[in-house]
């Protein structure tokens, strides 16, 4: 899954709390670690780069009128952020899927169904023994079937 970018980012959620806080510099860094994730045609790196404090005097009176406890700018930042982290929690990392998807294709076009519904089965479950009963199903499987399944697997 996406432990790591999702870690990267809670990192920069806890930067928008810093005293002295830099758009700037923060829009920098968190456009670098979403660039890597999703790409530099992004619609959140768009988001993220059109972030800026509106010094109009509408906006500096209607702000000082209301006594906004929060920072607009930080606020949206930080919303930007949870929804990407959903996304990676929910969804997973761009790519990973079209992968998976590989993977079952394959392990559908060599394994029997039982074979196979078993291992979906078995995938799904939660089971801390997953892997191991995983390995027996495919243990009963001739030797040069697995090692084709392996290349096969190699070369996607």
């Amino acid at each position: 899954m996406a432990e790591k970018e999702i870690a990267l980012l809670k990192s920069q959620i806890e930067r928008l709390e810093e005293k002295k806080f830099d758009l700037e510099a923060w829009k920098n860094q968190t456009i670098v670690f979403l660039e890597r994730v999703f790409g530099k045609e992004s619609s959140k790196i768009r988001m993220i780069r059109e972030l800026h404090y509106d010094y109009s005097s509408w906006n500096l009176r209607d702000a000082a009128g209301l006594g906004k406890s929060q920072d607009p700018v930080r606020f949206q930042a930080r919303q930007i952020l949870e929804a990407v982290i959903e996304e990676l929690e929910k969804i997973g990392l761009p790519g990973e899927k079209a992968v998976n998807d590989k993977l079952r294709d394959l392990l559908r076009d060599e394994l029997t169904g039982k074979q196979m519904k078993e291992i979906e089965n078995l995938v799904l479950s939660g089971d801390p023994a997953r892997a191991e009963k995983i390995a027996a199903v495919l243990e009963t499987l001739e030797k040069e079937h697995l090692a084709a399944m392996l290349s096969k697997l190699l070369l996607l």
